[in-house]
């Protein structure tokens, strides 16, 4: 089973709601060293932890942060963004988020596999509820995309050794949804549930009702999840 127990970890967008407490959490439960990276990183005051420059989006900046990170074991893809961009019409600011969200992290996956494979490690995506449904437009089809590569990931590197663990959440208390008026879970539970998934060896960790609702819902016909399609269209022509 895949253990925090001494071992070295990699958390991307450390500076975080969420990436703090991987970050803590990650030492409570016995980490010898966590890698802190963000774009901007962050002055953190325990000697276990070692601040990383890490850009996602930059292929050099990624492969820099590996040359540096000795001995990892676990890579946490936690960074990731939303701008509010839409699969219909521009497509800019959607291409723009899918650099973060789906190529970032196979990028720092794929940079980082052969520390992992030599320590037959463990991959945690933290991925989205939004991942199965599309309200959130260009940021669920990002999560989306990455659960599915995920899955790929899971089948690709298991003769590897290598763990795939993804986490889905709903509403979180993070920046993120700092304007989203809904009740929120608390970014530490989060986390926790995370660990002890990863831990328990399982791969796919959902954790709140949200998203195990909405995992649940996959099953039903398509208007389940999106009972506005049977609603008459702008022609007086019902859905089907």
């Amino acid at each position: 089973m895949p253990t925090l127990a001494d071992s070295v970890v990699l958390v991307t967008g450390a500076n975080g709601g969420l990436g703090r407490h991987f970050v803590s959490q990650a030492l409570e439960r016995g980490a010898s060293r966590v890698y802190a990276a963000a774009r901007k990183p962050a002055v953190w005051d325990d000697p276990r932890i070692v601040a990383l420059h890490l850009d996602v989006t930059d292929h050099e900046s990624v492969r820099a942060a590996a040359d540096r990170a000795e001995g990892v074991t676990m890579v946490i893809n936690n960074a990731g963004g939303s701008n509010g961009a839409s699969v219909v019409g521009d497509l800019s600011a959607a291409r723009e988020l899918f650099e973060t969200n789906f190529w970032g992290a196979l990028d720092v996956t794929n940079t980082f596999l052969p520390a992992l494979s030599a320590s037959r490690g463990t991959v945690l995506n933290v991925l989205s509820a939004l991942s199965w449904w599309g309200v959130g437009d260009g940021y669920s089809a990002t999560k989306a995309a990455l659960w599915s590569a995920t899955n790929t990931q899971r089948i690709a590197l298991h003769g590897r050794g290598i763990h795939v663990a993804s986490l889905h959440l709903g509403y979180t208390d993070t920046p993120m949804t700092a304007g989203v008026d809904a009740p929120k879970n608390d970014p530490a539970d989060v986390v926790r549930s995370a660990y002890d998934g990863i831990e328990a060896g399982m791969f796919e960790i959902l954790a709140d009702r949200a998203s195990i609702d909405l995992k649940a819902a996959l099953s039903q016909p398509v208007e389940a999840l999106y009972p506005q399609l049977s609603t008459a269209t702008p022609a007086g022509r019902v859905a089907r």
